[in-house]
């Protein structure tokens, strides 16, 4: 008699409020006292499908059974009486508390953190440390601990509430070496006792060393399932990424190559660039890497391998530990934003909202923000000649296509297409000659993506040099003239497009180099 999963969707479709599509009609089984590998590109629908099973999303259509029956997962706290637990990238716990009271809180007991309920809290927290063998100091607040040491704390607070199945979201992100191996010891172990695990990543390596089974998806939808025994990492880089090559991509969007500007000094030189992350960890492990007039440098890998802290020690929004920045021929000793902008640079974040804009400004105080410098705007001790920038964002709204009814209207009654070509439009009128630019088009149409990547092929063409990050390998392919594959806070291969295959792509990005 066939086993009946333990988890089943059927035809799960999520789209989104901005009309995003995430999930294409997923159906999936998982069975009891098996490890999952859950793997695909950033965008694939990977955390979309769990965050559902796991009550913090609510599909738009489909069905979803536990151990045979239909549910409707109504929020977390029911996926946790179901027995589905996630252990999310982002941990979820309160750093003045110690390991104790983090694990604890959540059970709806009354006087919870009454002396004798501590006592058996700790007796029983004790024993799942010893059958785990997921060692933490329960009296030390969670704040001191290290990353691995947290995670620990995350997983156990799931298991505590009695799961029989546990996500794992990104497990690996913020583990040394060492860390990892001790993860999958006690994922084998965990699985021995009769518990289920869907592993998420990215990671090829990682997958095929820890999983059972592998289910990839792409785009929202699953492209493939099969026995971790059966693959290769060239076959599931393959279904990762798809089959298109990159003289496909070129030949479908027409590019014109830009003209040489002739020159061979770059304008941009970074040397054994070492940077760490918000948690004190190491993201960023000596890059280095040239830009030259006339390019477009991409950056291609899955997010969360250093891109965001390499591009924030660039522009001065994070001070490197070690290393060397040059722009235009001057060591950057100072790291601010104002005087990376200063010397020549360019700044498209990739959350505009954030960094890029101010929503509560409107359309013509946006304009000025990172212009404080350019002596044509300013007047007397400083002041700000207004006409002239009111006729600049005029000129924006204009050439950029911006639909807002003035520049008086402000930011936040624009559509997140038309933010982004306020911010787009901004960055490129500046006087510059490095233009950064990070995921300059997720979460827009295909017209306001297009219309962009436009840009950024013509500012190449007049000369201007472009550092591209972006999640999105076609737009890196489409655009870029020579690329650096980034993982774990390396460069694992930097050449131009042509000599790269889909395949090789795809094997760096999970961490693979032959």
């Amino acid at each position: 008699m066939m086993q009946t999963p333990i988890i089943r969707t059927e035809n799960l479709i999520k789209i989104y409020q901005d009309g995003t599509v995430a999930l294409r009609g997923v159906s999936i089984s998982i069975r009891k006292g098996e490890i999952v590998g859950l793997l695909g590109e950033n965008g694939a629908g990977k955390t979309t499908l769990v965050k559902i099973l796991a009550g913090i999303l609510k599909p738009t259509d489909g069905k979803i059974y536990v151990n045979g029956n239909e549910v409707r997962i109504r929020n977390s706290k029911h996926a946790l009486d179901l027995g589905i637990g996630l252990v999310q990238q982002h941990f979820s716990l309160i750093d003045n508390m110690t390991v104790l009271e983090n694990i604890i809180l959540g059970k709806e007991e009354s006087s919870l953190f009454s002396t004798l309920k501590l006592k058996r809290h700790r007796e029983r927290i004790q024993e799942l440390i010893e059958k785990t063998g997921l060692q933490v100091p329960l009296d030390v607040e969670v704040g001191l601990l290290p990353v691995g040491l947290k995670q620990r704390v995350e997983i156990l607070k799931v298991l505590y509430k009695g799961v029989d199945i546990l996500i794992l979201d990104e497990p690996t992100t913020f583990l040394t070496p060492h860390e990892v191996n001790e993860l999958f010891t006690f994922l084998r172990k965990l699985v021995s006792y009769g518990k289920t695990v869907v592993f998420i990543s990215h990671k090829i390596k990682e997958v095929l060393s820890i999983t059972d089974r592998i289910i990839v998806m792409r785009n929202g939808k699953i492209v493939k399932e099969l026995p971790t025994k059966d693959a290769t990492p060239e076959v599931l880089a393959s279904l990762m990424i798809g089959e298109k090559s990159v003289q496909q991509i070129n030949q479908a969007i027409e590019i014109k190559e830009a003209q040489s500007t002739g020159s061979k000094e770059p304008v941009m030189v970074v040397r054994n660039l070492r940077v760490r992350n918000d948690l004190g960890v190491e993201s960023v492990r000596g890059v280095s890497f040239e830009l030259f007039p006339g390019e477009i440098f991409g950056v291609a890998g899955v997010e969360g391998n250093g891109q965001d802290e390499l591009v924030e020690a660039i522009v001065g929004m994070r001070p490197p530990i070690d290393g060397e920045i040059i722009i235009n021929g001057e060591k950057i000793d100072k790291h601010n934003p104002i005087l990376t902008y200063s010397k020549g640079v360019s700044y498209i974040p990739g959350d505009r909202d954030r960094f890029g804009i101010i929503l509560q400004f409107n359309v013509k105080e946006n304009t000025f923000l990172s212009r404080q410098w350019e002596r044509e705007f300013l007047g007397k001790l400083s002041s700000i000649k207004w006409s002239l920038v009111s006729e600049l964002a005029k000129k924006i709204v204009e050439r950029f296509k911006i639909v807002a009814p003035s520049i008086n209207t402000l930011a936040k009654s624009l559509s997140g297409g038309n933010r982004q070509r306020l911010l787009v439009g901004r960055e490129l009128t500046k006087k510059s000659k490095i233009i950064i630019a990070v995921h300059p088009t997720r979460g827009l149409d295909i017209a306001s993506t297009e219309y962009i990547q436009s840009l950024l092929l013509q500012a190449k063409k007049e000369g201007r040099s472009v550092f591209l990050v972006s999640a999105d390998l076609d737009e890196v392919l489409k655009l870029s003239d020579r690329i650096a594959v980034m993982y774990e806070g390396k460069f694992l291969a930097v050449k131009p497009k042509a000599e790269y295959t889909l395949e090789e792509i795809g094997l760096l990005m999970g961490g693979i180099k032959k």
